[in-house]
């Protein structure tokens, strides 16, 4: 019996590994790229901890607790109230995201010069494109450097 469980383990592992990995290099990447000072970063550190445990939290109560469309194989066999759930649940995760979003940015611009925060909302989207690279598509083809 445990045989059987022994690959959704290492699978599980594996999962656990690469969030491990991405968050180390998001934050190599965001030191390098925000160039705080020590003061900006004993403020910028702890407010982006907090931030990104809301954020994980909320996204592990919605894998708990939520059927998402990429859950779901077929809307035929859904009734209109399973479906009206569905697209309720998700509106409700991204406006309690978008929410966190908006408190996480107000203690930023209050605590910090906006130019910080204007170079993390930047450094965020530029990440995106490079965990792409490192991660995603470009994982197998070689490296152009």
């Amino acid at each position: 019996m445990l045989l059987l469980f022994i690959p959704a383990l290492l699978n599980a592992q594996d999962r656990g590994n690469r969030n491990e990995e991405i968050e180390s290099y998001k934050i190599a990447y965001l030191t390098q790229k925000l160039d705080l000072s020590s003061g900006e970063a004993k403020i910028f550190w702890p407010i982006y901890n907090d931030w990104q445990k809301e954020l994980s939290a909320l996204r592990s109560e919605r894998n708990k607790n939520v059927i998402s469309f990429r859950k779901t194989e077929e809307i035929e066999a859904l009734s209109d109230n399973e479906i009206h759930a569905l697209i309720t649940n998700e509106i409700n995760y991204k406006q309690r995201s978008l929410n966190i979003e908006k408190k996480y940015y107000n203690r930023l611009k209050s605590s910090l010069p906006l130019k910080v925060v204007g170079k993390y909302y930047r450094a965020q989207e530029t990440f995106k494109k490079e965990l792409l690279n490192r991660f995603g598509r470009g994982r197998n083809q070689p490296n152009k450097e």
